[in-house]
């Protein structure tokens, strides 16, 4: 679920002025830290300590700290000062953010970009804590077999209500003013950010987050094909030559991978032929005429996607897991780990999106390669580590391979001019 770059770009607010009262860009950015807090406070309660029958069940040398069963338990207090200590943060930061949107320059922060670098900080660990406690959420459900559609939709769900709220509150947002032939015109966009958003959920269901996350690297090799055989877009000879390097990489993850199933990597490949396709799309879309003005914002524009991709995802929940949601409602009255993870891993997904929008928009397009390369490598070591998941060397190896290989791709026509067309 990252936004690409067309998205970030395809939509400029104006400047905010500079009065004594906080500008909306801060305020913003508040509610954001504090919805930080929020989905951490939330993740720190996802076990119960008394036990449950859908209880995760991971040993203590592997299972984060927040979700700790022990935790529960003996750290009540603990971990209470950490999530307060985010909140008091995003007080500090809110300030400072403020500061440093008036003037760079000048005082000991030089010409720091205090709240690009706080985009950054919290797309990370927005995305590193999605991917935590949406794969507890999986497990707590039943894994493979339980309700990962009826998960994916409801992720979709509570994030929307994250949107909407920001349009009623006071100076939060300002609210789209789109038609319903612009709401029709983004039918397309939201249908392939559904799907490529369940089909990941299904992916890590089925397999190891690490896994899914290398295949999902592979991303570029689909937009391609599609760019140059479907939308007409030709892509140059030099992408073209990084895409076996891509590919490589991932076939040689997958070689020695312990979790491995045809599912998660089908579902994984799905899930980049959707992303594909949206990015395609909403460059389509925001050629429409006025639409961008209509919107308002980036922000606007993701919180209406959620919003009808949530309420396209209904009839598949049904379809696929509609005899069974009886179930559903059983386990998620008796286990807190999957309320506590399913709300937890909602916020971060919407949330993390969001700031990543805010901060694709502040780059260049090889800072957001670098950026984008980086948060690969990050989440997939880190939630590897944290999972306990398996990190084979060869799995390593062609994980750095691919997503190297990403990385060329993204900036590999700055290094090589394409040839101009005859």
């Amino acid at each position: 679920g990252d936004p690409s770059p067309s998205i970030s770009s395809s939509i400029h607010p104006s400047p905010t002025s500079h009065q004594p009262p906080p500008p909306p860009s801060t305020m913003k950015l508040s509610i954001t830290l504090a919805l930080v807090a929020l989905s951490s406070a939330c993740s720190a309660f996802a076990l119960n300590p008394s036990g449950s029958a859908h209880r995760v069940g991971t040993s203590s040398t592997h299972q984060p700290a927040f979700v700790h069963p022990t935790l529960a338990s003996k750290g009540h207090d603990a971990v209470y000062q950490r999530s307060m200590a985010l909140a008091a943060a995003s007080t500090s930061t809110e300030g400072t953010a403020s500061l440093a949107l008036s003037s760079r320059g000048g005082g000991a922060l030089g010409n720091i970009d205090v709240p690009l670098l706080t985009y950054f900080a919290l797309w990370y660990l927005g995305n590193y804590y999605y991917n935590i406690s949406n794969k507890l959420a999986l497990k707590a459900a039943g894994g493979a077999t339980g309700f990962p559609m009826t998960i994916s939709a409801l992720q979709l769900g509570i994030g929307s209500l994250y949107g909407i709220f920001l349009w009623l509150a006071p100076d939060a947002r300002a609210r789209p003013h789109v038609t319903m032939d612009d709401i029709i015109k983004m039918l397309p966009v939201a249908f392939c950010y559904a799907g490529a958003h369940s089909a990941s959920v299904f992916s890590f269901a089925s397999g190891s987050v690490s896994f899914g996350q290398i295949v999902k690297a592979a991303e570029p090799a689909f937009a391609a094909v599609l760019s140059q055989f479907v939308y007409n877009k030709p892509v140059s000879k030099a992408k073209w030559l990084c895409l076996p390097i891509i590919i490589g990489g991932v076939i040689l993850a997958s070689a020695n991978e312990l979790d491995f199933a045809w599912s998660a990597l089908i579902s994984a490949c799905i899930a980049n032929l959707f992303a594909a396709v949206k990015g395609n799309e909403n460059k389509k879309l925001m050629e429409t005429e006025g639409l961008k003005d209509r919107l308002g914002s980036v922000g606007n524009q993701f919180c209406i996607t959620s919003i009808l991709g949530f309420l396209l995802s209904i009839p598949f929940v049904l379809w696929k897991e509609g005899n069974k949601l009886g179930q559903f409602v059983d386990i998620w009255k008796t286990s807190p780990a999957l309320r506590s993870n399913m709300i937890a891993s909602a916020l971060w997904f919407y949330g993390y999106n969001e700031v990543s929008t805010m901060t694709l928009k502040k780059t260049n397009a090889v800072t957001q390669s670098v950026a984008n390369t980086a948060k690969r490598v990050i989440v997939i070591v880190g939630v590897a580590i944290v999972l306990g998941e398996s990190l084979d060397p060869l799995k390593l190896i062609g994980c750095g391979i691919g997503i190297g290989g990403v990385f060329l791709y993204s900036i590999i026509d700055n290094i090589v001019k394409p040839a101009p067309a005859k």
